[in-house]
């Protein structure tokens, strides 16, 4: 997929969202529905759309899948998301199947298309549309032709000139100000009365791809003796970057005082960087590189220790139950850092990540290490 060919399609969405919303509030608007007229005995299969994410977002979503399972058993669950991260929910147990979709519509592939036009024919109970960031008008209308029933959604993020939400027949009313990413998910659900819910970001690794795991770090050459720590200097937003010498000082004393094994990613883009750092260590580390999903949370759910920014891999590593210290810059880790006291955030006073010192996140790793 090109980068114009998004840009084109996010600009035609954009376009049709304030041109032409008043007909599609007239041929598509649901009315609201009082609370006391929602039956979860109807509900025989549920839809959840969330299509429009980054990874970050997405799998801060995942406590959902979990919470919908245990409210509704033995009823059908159908994800829609996109291609890229689809494939993460495989072998999610919570998760009976999932329609994977491109993000720019010209990029729908056939077999997509045809899942998707058998879900607007299954015509679901339930679907919920979790937008909790932005809110994209292709999740709304994928809710709407696929569900014959309740559609339940936030009632902020309103799109100019309207009043209300109007795809939904069941809104959630509009979290606090200071509220976890997680938790803002589990509230779009916890409004048609499902309880509780964990707030754990998850996804399933099977043994087969855990051996595999190992069976690749013991190719790159780690030796199993030692813990394995990776460090992951990228991130997408420059802002989010803590410095690679800083990278560097913390990766050089953390070898120079523990006996751990060391290993360095980086992103697909980010090749120059994660080779500087490579460069920078006083000792050669290990290099972990893999493009898929999937095969990279199976690598980091080997490592004792990850250490990263405030970026998508972080999620990725907490997913797998890593223990892990991000440094934050200008975002909030009380919203958006991965929930768990073994996923910890480093943030300066001045919310700068070149302000963050080396001896607080030494400080952390060495905790997090001793707690392993």
């Amino acid at each position: 997929m090109q980068g114009d060919d998004v840009h084109l399609w996010n600009r035609f969405e954009q376009t049709f969202k304030h041109q032409h919303l008043r007909w599609l509030e007239k041929w598509f608007g649901l009315p609201p529905l009082p609370m006391e007229r929602f039956d979860p005995a109807a509900v025989k299969n549920i839809l959840v759309v969330r299509q429009h994410d980054q990874l970050g977002d997405f799998l801060l979503s995942t406590p959902v899948f979990a919470a919908l399972r245990s409210h509704f058993p033995g009823r059908p669950l159908t994800l829609v998301a996109r291609e890229n991260t689809a494939s993460l929910m495989r072998h999610d147990p919570n998760v009976d199947q999932v329609i994977p979709l491109a993000g720019n519509g010209r990029d729908w592939t056939l077999d997509a298309l045809t899942a998707l036009l058998a879900a607007v024919r299954n015509r679901f109970d339930l679907a919920v549309v979790l937008n909790t960031v932005s809110h994209s008008l292709t999740s709304d209308l994928i809710a709407r032709l696929c569900c014959r029933r309740y559609i339940v959604g936030p009632e902020h993020l309103l799109f100019g000139g309207t009043r209300r939400n109007f795809f939904y027949n069941l809104t959630a009313p509009q979290p606090v100000a200071d509220r976890h990413q997680s938790e803002r998910n589990l509230d779009i659900v916890r409004h048609i009365g499902v309880k509780g819910g964990d707030p754990y970001e998850q996804i399933f690794i099977t043994e087969e791809e855990r051996a595999a795991a190992q069976r690749q770090w013991k190719a790159w050459g780690w030796d199993q003796r030692r813990p394995l720590v990776i460090v992951h200097p990228g991130a997408g937003k420059m802002e989010n970057r803590w410095p690679v010498a800083s990278f560097a000082a913390l990766a050089d004393r953390l070898q120079e005082t523990l006996p751990i094994q060391l290993a360095v990613s980086w992103g697909p883009a980010e090749e120059a960087l994660g080779q500087e750092l490579v460069a920078s260590l006083h000792t050669p580390a290990l290099i972990a590189l893999d493009k898929n999903l999937r095969r990279l949370a199976a690598l980091y759910s080997q490592a004792g220790l990850f250490i990263c920014n405030d970026t998508g891999v972080m999620h990725l590593a907490a997913s797998v139950s890593t223990p892990l210290v991000a440094v934050f810059g200008p975002t909030d880790p009380a919203l958006w850092k991965p929930w768990g006291s073994n996923f910890c955030a480093v943030r300066a006073d001045d919310h700068r990540c070149a302000s963050v010192s080396v001896d607080s996140l030494y400080a952390t790793c060495i905790k997090l290490l001793n707690n392993k």
